[in-house]
């Protein structure tokens, strides 16, 4: 099993930036990808960016390329993913969610994903 806990959300104005984190903790393997996607309101949950476990291959939603960037620290007890946010638009508002795959195959997809996190709001004001 997988815990994910994300931290780090909350209200900014335009062009603002903002650092999520995801603590990720339990049984982890080296095949993992971590993701982050999102989800507005009356929308569909959305694909952000994703990166391997060993943080050698990263990709980014064309929405989100050159403003968001996503990373990873791995520790011995805990793993930690970012996401860094500049550049912040209105249209960036929503909850954004860390998940974690067995596999970086089809990372855009959120049904490749097995485990979740609670969420956490970012606000975007113009």
């Amino acid at each position: 099993q997988v815990q994910l806990v994300e931290s780090g959300g909350g209200l900014v104005q335009a062009r603002g930036s903002l650092r999520l984190s995801c603590a990720a903790s339990g049984r982890t393997f080296s095949t993992f990808a971590m993701g982050w996607f999102r989800q507005a309101p009356g929308k569909e949950r959305e694909f952000v960016a994703a990166i391997t476990w060993d943080g050698r291959s990263t990709d980014h939603a064309d929405s989100v390329k050159g403003r968001f960037t996503i990373s990873i620290f791995r520790g011995n007890a805990q793993n930690t993913v970012a996401l860094q946010m500049n550049n912040l638009k209105p249209e960036d508002t929503a909850v954004y969610y860390c998940a974690a795959a067995k596999y970086y195959y089809y990372h855009t997809l959120k049904e490749n994903y097995d485990y979740w996190g609670q969420g956490t709001q970012v606000t975007v004001s113009s």
